[in-house]
């Protein structure tokens, strides 16, 4: 499994107290050629101490004095060095996120909102991927906790014991996110899969579809959706005793290929489907194209569900029906959650279902 962590996603160096801007001129010059914090504050005519602020709580200062102060350090090309101070508050200002891919687009939403939200406060995003497999699952989160991050974010519910004892002695807060659990490490913020694909299930009863198929990725939480979704459909009696549902199985993350691949596979062995509820959009995506290579109408001969509601969701032909999640809420509450733990502040319930939405479009 892979342990890479990518260049950061945002700094957050933003604000101070004003006082009027220096003409900017040549960048200042020491003995070592190095830029100090005081040629900042000198280009930018605040104290020093303002300049720190901006650099590591942002929050505190005026925007005006922000931008000045920002100026200034785009002026002199000065860089800060967040390990010092990092040494000396016991803060490293690093907020660590894992994710199974980082090509995936499924999890982009809420890397986004994490990272914009910390930038805000003066944090910054250290990415990495994870896998989809929980064999090495402890020597990744180890490999993560030795990097000295204040806060982590998971898109996933830590599985081995091994990693959830690293995970406690290190003290360090810790968010599970795009899932559900009853016993979370520390907080956790997600919602129920095996709904979400019970939900697909009741929508394809009362669409009256009578041959729905499932096309998915192989990973444990498309899996539990999979599963949910063909257990309704057998209790709505689409599913005769001792038949399977039509199911075909690709690797995850799927590309859109793997939709076009899955549904020629679909009806090659189930010609007779009449609707498919895909892992992703991006599968649901390479459905719709395969479909209409085939001259299939949809929804009249095919009906096609997606998951994820990605941004291309609502701008294909038929509009994809899928199942939403609120991606950027999840990354903006994690980071303001991570940054209320570091700063020792009460953040009521540490556990909150957010739930999903059936988007119905043209598709289905």
């Amino acid at each position: 499994m892979s342990q890479p962590f990518d260049a950061p996603l945002s700094l957050g160096i933003m604000s101070s107290e004003i006082q009027p801007p220096a003409t900017l001129g040549r960048r200042p010059r020491r003995g070592s050629g190095r830029v100090t914090l005081m040629d900042v504050a000198k280009v930018a005519r605040v104290s020093a101490q303002t300049v720190s602020r901006v650099i590591n709580s942002p929050d505190t200062v005026p925007a005006a004095t922000v931008e000045l102060v920002r100026s200034a350090i785009a002026q002199v090309g000065y860089v800060p060095n967040l390990l010092a101070g990092g040494l000396a508050s016991g803060r490293s200002r690093l907020v660590a996120a894992l994710v199974p891919a980082i090509g995936g687009p499924v999890f982009l939403q809420t890397i986004e909102a994490l990272s914009q939200t910390l930038g805000r406060h003066g944090y910054q995003l250290m990415l990495g991927e994870s896998g989809f497999d929980d064999a090495d699952e402890a020597e990744v989160l180890q490999n993560l906790l030795s990097r000295r991050p204040d806060g982590i974010v998971l898109t996933r519910i830590v599985q081995s014991a091994a990693a959830r004892a690293h995970l406690a002695a290190s003290r360090v807060p810790v968010i599970e996110t795009w899932d559900q659990t009853d016993d979370p490490v520390d907080m956790l913020i997600g919602f129920s899969h095996a709904d979400a694909g019970s939900a697909v299930a009741d929508y394809f009863c009362q669409r009256g579809f009578s041959h729905p198929a499932l096309l998915t990725g192989d990973d444990p939480r498309a899996i539990r959706r999979g599963a949910a979704f063909e257990t309704r459909l057998r209790e709505h009696g689409l599913l005769a005793a001792g038949q399977g549902l039509p199911t075909v199985q690709v690797p995850a993350p799927a590309p859109l290929g793997s939709g076009r691949r899955g549904l020629a596979d679909l009806l090659k062995a189930y010609p007779a489907t009449d609707a498919v509820f895909c892992s992703t959009d991006m599968l649901a995506l390479g459905v719709l194209i395969e479909a209409g290579e085939r001259g299939l109408a949809v929804p009249r001969q095919l009906a096609v569900v997606g998951f994820g509601d990605l941004a291309f969701a609502a701008d294909t032909a038929p509009g994809l029906t899928t199942v939403r999640i609120d991606g950027a809420g999840i990354g903006r509450l994690a980071a303001e959650w991570v940054i209320a733990r570091v700063e020792r502040r009460q953040i009521g319930p540490q556990s909150r279902d957010i739930g999903f939405e059936l988007v119905r479009r043209g598709s289905a």
